[in-house]
């Protein structure tokens, strides 16, 4: 029966945060079947660590075990993670009418998504668990293991190199 109830707590607590584990390690690994990979695998870390989990924010912790997976994952598998673009999961809805406007609106995603995916793993980190995930600058230095100047001057170089490479590419359209 405790090994139930402890099942139980362990779903309560970590499954609602799937979509943002997956989130981060498809952001972080470039490649959608290895971003279900390690978070299946660190979901499986998480379980048998469920223990050592004694309360707080879960997200923070769960995260903290997908960022760890996925830096690991790409120690391993460094060649893949350069080459591997991430494949849009989103597709366009059918009440959308007018094509013009849904073309340039999937040109500005693209656009977006590529600067990301450009930007180098350490800045592209901070900036989707800020933007994406919402984490406070201290959230990110603790889930990261980094000083909270570190986060902020990550985030700002972040910020201002995703801006020059928008602004490169809109230039370049025009």
């Amino acid at each position: 029966m405790e090994q139930r109830n402890k099942l139980a707590l362990f779903e309560a607590t970590v499954l609602p945060h799937l979509n943002a584990a997956y989130n981060l390690a498809r952001w972080l690994l470039h490649d959608d079947s290895s971003a279900e990979d390690v978070v299946q695998e660190s979901y499986l870390r998480a379980l048998k660590y469920f223990s050592g989990y004694h309360g707080g924010d879960s997200r923070a912790w769960l995260l903290t075990i997908v960022r760890n997976t996925s830096y690991n994952w790409l120690q391993q598998n460094r060649s893949r993670e350069l080459t591997n673009p991430i494949e849009d999961a989103e597709g366009l809805t059918a009440t959308e009418a007018n094509p013009e406007a849904v073309l340039l609106q999937r040109i500005d995603h693209d656009l977006l998504r590529q600067a990301l995916t450009e930007l180098p793993i350490e800045f592209r980190e901070v900036l989707i668990l800020r933007e994406m995930e919402g984490f406070t600058y201290k959230e990110i230095a603790a889930l990261a293991e980094l000083p909270i100047g570190t986060v902020m001057s990550r985030l700002a170089r972040a910020r201002a190199r995703l801006q020059e490479r928008l602004a490169g590419r809109l230039n370049q359209e025009i």
